[in-house]
This record gives structure tokens, sequence and C-alpha cells, in this order.
């Protein structure tokens, strides 16, 4: 299996892949080379930059001298990296990534894929001692949980930037499965979270409103960067398998 391989924009066929072993590099930019990737687009420079397959990850180098480039994770809810103008062999450990350009006043994308990425497998025997304490300890089958699901959903179905659900759109969302859910319930249940995630509560000073705001925005920002919900969890939102706090 190849190390990494780069998806062309518009590319809709598996011959216009290209695929990269390890330690091998590739051109991209407006400049047409026989084993590059050409973007013709006025905005692009000629060398825009180079992409190092390294194992299962890969190296970005920024040629740019004035525009930054982002590498997003499309299922990362988003997950980005920023690669400033000049910056060589830049890090990039996303299994999945799309490369946006910034080029005058277009963004262009392309997709690089590191599919030899490797996972430990359980540990096959206990070394002796106490049991380590779970960072997270969230029980899948509870309402709390299918409310925590609803505030990431828009992120995780594809709007990175998508502002928290409102409590008025959460008790919408969750009544098919829950349906005694109410405005009073959803805060119960926001509050509860904030407790059982240990998320810092705001200022007292602040309106109540604004305060719940926040809380929601923590708990969903928390639970994205640390995969607590993840796309398959969703499923809660359409399944009547779990109970619920509340």
């Amino acid at each position: 299996m190849y190390s990494v391989i780069v998806v062309p924009p518009a590319c809709a066929h598996p011959d216009g892949r290209i695929t990269i072993a390890s330690g091998e590099s590739l051109t991209f930019g407006r400049r047409e080379t026989p084993d590059g990737l050409t973007i013709a687009h006025e905005g692009v420079p000629r060398i825009a930059g180079n992409i190092t397959a390294q194992h299962d990850f890969w190296l970005l180098t920024n040629r740019s001298t004035d525009q930054t480039y982002v590498v997003e994770n499309p299922e990362g809810a988003g997950e980005h990296i920023k690669v400033a103008p000049g910056r060589i062999n830049a890090p990039i450990a996303f299994e999945f990534s799309r490369v946006v350009l910034p080029a005058a006043g277009d963004l262009l994308t392309f997709d690089v894929w590191a599919p030899r990425q490797i996972f430990a497998g359980p540990e096959t025997h206990e070394l002796p001692g106490s049991a380590t304490t779970p960072a997270f300890t969230l029980d899948r089958t509870k309402r709390y949980f299918a409310v925590l699901a609803a505030l990431c959903e828009p992120r995780l179905r594809g709007e990175p930037h998508a502002p928290t659900p409102a409590v008025d759109h959460l008790v919408r969302r969750l009544r098919p499965t829950w349906p005694t859910v109410n405005r009073s319930s959803v805060y119960w249940n926001i509050d509860y979270l904030a407790l059982k995630l240990r998320v810092r509560p705001r200022p007292d000073t602040a309106e109540p409103g604004h305060r719940a705001n926040g809380k929601k925005e923590t708990l969903a920002s928390l639970a994205l960067r640390f995969d607590l919900v993840r796309e398959d969890d969703l499923i809660v939102l359409a399944s009547h398998a779990y109970e619920g706090c509340r």
C-alpha cells in the first residue's frame, strides 16, 4: 500500500490519483510538471508547495511568500492545521486531509489520504496495581448523552463553524425519541453534563442566557476535541435504546 494518496481537484476516477511512497515528494503549483500536481489558477504560485510522504503521515511545505495554507480534517468537526508562508515540512497526521489554498479570492482544495495508519490493540496483560481512572465517563444509554450528541450534531454533519443549537432546537431534535422532553429537562441535562465533565461555569455576574450559551459551547467543543461524541454516536438521536437521567 502506498504511504500517501493525493486526490487532485475534480478527480472522479482512481486513475487520476497520485500515489507517493514513503520518502518521496510531490510538488504542486501553477507550473505544469510531468510528475507534479498542476493547479491551473492565476492566484496559485508557480511552485506553491511540496508534499512528502513519511510512512503513516505526511509533510507539507508552503512555498508561498504571503499566503497561509490550511489543512482541514473533513471528519474532525472543524479540526485544522495552519501552515504559515515559508514553513518547511509541517507534519500532518490526519488520515483524511483537505488542503485549502487561498487564490485571488477563491479557495481551492485538493485531498490527501494517509491510509497506512496503525493503531495499537488492547493490552493483553494487566500490570500490577490499581487501574487507570478514565478521563471521561459517559454512558451512551443515558439521555444526557443524547443531549450532548444533539449539541455536537451540526458540526459532525459537516458544518465545522456552526453555532451550538439553541435549547428550543434541542427540544425539537430530541422529541422524536424523547416525547416528554422540554426546556427544563434539557437545561437540567446540560447542567449535569457540565458537572460530570468538570466544565468550569462562567462568572455568576453574567446574564443567565449567556451562561447557558457559554456552557453549551464549552461542552460541544470539549466533546468534539476529545472524540467523546463521534458521527456514529448520532444514532442515539434516532434510537429508543437509551434511558436517561431525567
